[in-house]
């Protein structure tokens, strides 16, 4: 049980998510006396990862893009030690399509792959990228005359493992901005698995973060709000509510936003059933899967000397895939038998990504002065979101404080 604390901090912090613990680093750059406390044992949230028989499994497939302008702004990317995949896109069944300036040697197979219908279709991708519309994804690329095999078997199964989303519900604004992302970085991961980015925030925040503390009440005071934990009132000037959309409206009573599931199994083989790292997609929609990659290929470090660790990721909905039907997927998109796999894990995450229809912005919350909500619900489904919401609330907590001064 977590000792009562008498003193009254400047700000809690409750969950140490990404946004949890960016806005505990904002609210510290600032001078502020925080406390971030959170329910389980390790800090990341749903962005971390576990050891397994010399494996490094990330919780569900995970990329981080170093062009996000909200991680600039929090670390230092050489700290991350990135592994970068290859720049594109497999398309099974299909062809590859490939950065050529970054992968020469797939520029002609690229074209092949595209053919003119598929470069005429680019072109008119690149007009919807530099449009403004907030319709939902699917009719906006049909306003935008982005359809054909190009959409069907390529920018359609790609988005759907990326937003969790097979409906095309998300809002197009938020798509646009992923895309532009993915265009101007390359994703990849840290070297010592997804939870290093955590870590790093972690590390930076003035104090540490206090694990096993799980919060029940939040409450306004007459001089700010209080937090309940194990029984022991908690008090601060201000509390920020990181944590997921269910706790976050159970806690603070704001609306709950639909989240979406995704579910990946990890495999361990002896050797690579190829040898680039590119994430790929089915063009021929045979199984379940969103993506499958050869996940060691572009980060060596998540698998023994001389062994492979591969992903296969599929949208939680319905009925999940058993076991032999996604190894069947995987022999069909890495053209071999995958019987032979050893099976590491299966994650299935229920809340992986927040399904943003209409998504609102974090306040003040109207009657609950003191109280604010932080989460990739709000900032959008991405870390860059989920940093971005942590930053911004912190910003908005500190010009509430700074006003409550002036009163």
């Amino acid at each position: 049980m977590p000792p009562e604390h008498d003193r009254r901090a400047d700000v809690i912090v409750v969950g140490a998510g990404l946004a949890g613990l960016r806005a505990g680093g904002r609210l510290g750059e600032a001078g502020l006396d925080v406390r971030v406390l959170e329910a389980s044992q390790r800090v990341g949230g749903r962005v971390t990862s576990d050891d397994v028989h010399g494996f490094v499994l990330d919780r569900g497939f995970q990329l981080l893009n170093p062009a996000y302008a909200e991680l600039r702004g929090c670390v230092r990317i050489d700290e991350l030690e990135l592994r970068s995949f290859d720049r594109g896109v497999a398309v099974a069944g299909v062809g590859v399509i490939a950065d050529p300036l970054r992968h020469p040697r797939l520029a002609s197979a690229t074209g092949r792959t595209l053919g003119a219908d598929g470069i005429a279709t680019l072109a008119r991708l690149g007009r919807w990228l530099a449009a403004d519309d907030d319709a939902p994804l699917a009719p906006s690329l049909d306003v935008a005359g982005v359809g054909g095999p190009l959409r069907s078997r390529v920018i359609e199964p790609f988005l759907s493992g990326v937003l969790a989303d097979t409906t095309g519900a998300t809002p197009a604004r938020i798509v646009r901005q992923l895309v532009a992302y993915f265009l101007r970085g390359t994703p990849a991961l840290p070297a010592r698995g997804m939870r290093a980015l955590a870590e790093i925030l972690a590390a930076r925040l003035p104090t540490p973060v206090e694990t096993g503390v799980r919060v029940e009440r939040v409450a306004t005071s007459a001089d700010g709000a209080d937090v309940w934990a194990g029984g022991r009132r908690h008090r601060a000037r201000a509390v920020i509510v990181a944590t997921d959309p269910a706790a976050a409206g159970r806690l603070t009573g704001c609306p709950e936003v639909r989240m979406r599931g995704l579910v990946t199994w990890w495999f361990a083989a002896d050797e690579a059933p190829l040898h680039h790292a590119l994430v790929v997609v089915d063009g021929l929609g045979r199984g379940p899967l969103a993506n499958a990659a050869v996940v060691s290929n572009a980060a060596p470090s998540y698998a023994p000397q001389g062994r492979a660790l591969i992903q296969g990721s599929a949208v939680l909905e319905g009925d999940e895939p058993d076991e032999a039907t996604v190894r069947t997927h995987l022999g069909q998109l890495f053209e071999t038998s995958s019987a032979r796999w050893e099976l590491l894990a299966t994650h299935r995450i229920g809340a992986a990504l927040p399904g943003l229809t209409t998504p609102w912005r974090a306040s003040d919350l109207g009657g609950f002065t003191g109280v604010f909500v932080a989460g990739d619900h709000l900032g959008g489904p991405s870390i860059n979101g989920a940093l971005a919401s942590g930053r911004r609330t912190a910003e908005l907590v500190v010009r509430h404080l700074e006003g409550r001064k002036q009163r």
